[in-house]
């Protein structure tokens, strides 16, 4: 496995160098996942893992890694990228607000992410709807940003991060432009409810350019995008639905996300040792009892599979057909357990019953997102 380090990236604001997340695939390496284990995002021609890896977390200092950026963390990231690549992850998923550069020390995911060509790599990133942004010409001019942060002159797959208070026709129109303009190769949205979802795909229909996908919180535990009808319009429409937070890590916006960084169902915390401060309010030792015949189940049927209780979470999010989960990797080990949930499929009788074991448990908070 061979390491990069970047030229030095000039781009807009940023006149530092950066050290980015780079690898050459391993000869030899045997990978997990072969061409049946990728899937078409929605009606676009472009191909993904069934499992891709979230980058929010690289380079940020507001959210996550306790408020520093280093050495041991940059190692942490390359550990996650190189292991994806080496085990057939092919794809990965960033936003233009990872790693604010507002925060100390912080250093944008994108730019961490700047990938070498001879590695095959799928790179999703995101705009962000914020209230200053006005019209199709502001999703432009903030692609160009990112594309210059990733040292690309295209983007695989780029999304709306999620609706804006105003403007939001604008936006779609500015995603078609960008597909028009050979900006990028296909469009997605984030965080849509049913109706906007709908009013997006209709847009871009009639410009002959298909919606690929909407990214939302969706887990064993966290449901919603069934109960809302976003699950059943994406299969209807043919839009992948690629689930982040997909071990149940939830990050409500009134309390910080850097003291949630809670996967509950990988069975880290028990009644008995539930966890501390404001994330307790959450995830209480009455919540986390409940829980328990869900978790001890997962945990047996990994045993029968050989499979972690993080595997078997993921794979039961796959097995929904026409979900991609993205979780997030920080380091290598996190990275090779991730791929062990493909290669494999649950049975239709234990898919049933952990979703049965999951409805007895009381619904976790979501994100405001899905209600604008």
């Amino acid at each position: 496995m061979a390491l990069y380090g970047s030229s030095a990236c000039f781009c807009g604001f940023s006149q530092k160098r950066v050290e980015r997340v780079r690898a050459v695939a391993s000869e030899g390496f045997a990978t997990l996942t072969t061409e049946e284990e990728k899937v078409k995002l929605g009606g676009s021609d472009l191909k993904v893992t069934k499992l891709g890896i979230g980058a929010w977390s690289w380079g940020d200092t507001l959210y996550w890694n306790n408020f520093e950026w280093d050495d041991r963390k940059i190692k942490g990231a390359k550990g996650a990228f190189d292991a994806s690549i080496d085990l057939g992850i092919n794809w990965f998923d960033t936003a233009e607000i990872y790693g604010s550069r507002l925060s100390l020390g912080a250093i944008n995911s994108e730019t961490l992410l700047g990938r070498d060509p001879e590695v095959e790599v799928v790179v999703a990133t995101k705009f962000a709807a914020l209230p200053w942004r006005f019209g199709r010409q502001s999703v432009i001019t903030a692609l160009k940003k990112s594309l210059c942060r990733l040292g690309l002159s295209s983007v695989d797959l780029y999304q709306l991060h999620w609706p804006g208070v105003w403007g939001n026709e604008g936006y779609i129109d500015g995603l078609g432009d960008a597909v028009e303009m050979g900006l990028v190769k296909t469009v997605g949205v984030s965080n849509y409810n049913e109706k906007r979802l709908r009013e997006a795909y209709e847009k871009l229909k009639k410009r002959g350019i298909p919606l690929a996908s909407n990214q939302v919180n969706y887990s064993l535990i966290y449901r919603l995008p069934e109960e809302n009808g976003v699950k059943a319009a994406c299969d209807e429409l043919g839009v992948t639905l690629i689930a982040y937070c997909p071990l149940a890590q939830e990050k409500p916006l009134y309390i910080p996300s850097w003291i949630l960084k809670l996967c509950v169902l990988t069975g880290k915390y028990t009644p008995g040792n539930p966890p501390t401060g404001p994330r307790g309010l959450i995830y209480t030792p009455e919540f986390l009892k409940e829980l328990q015949p869900l978790l001890s189940r997962i945990k047996k049927i990994g045993q029968n599979y050989d499979r972690t209780p993080t595997q078997v979470v993921l794979n039961w999010l796959i097995s929904q057909g026409n979900v991609v989960p993205i979780p997030g990797a920080k380091n290598e080990q996190q990275a090779k357990e991730f791929a062990g949930a493909l290669g494999w499929r649950l049975t239709d009788d234990e898919i049933k019953e952990l979703r049965s074991l999951a409805s007895e448990t009381k619904p976790v908070i979501g994100l405001p997102f899905e209600n604008l």
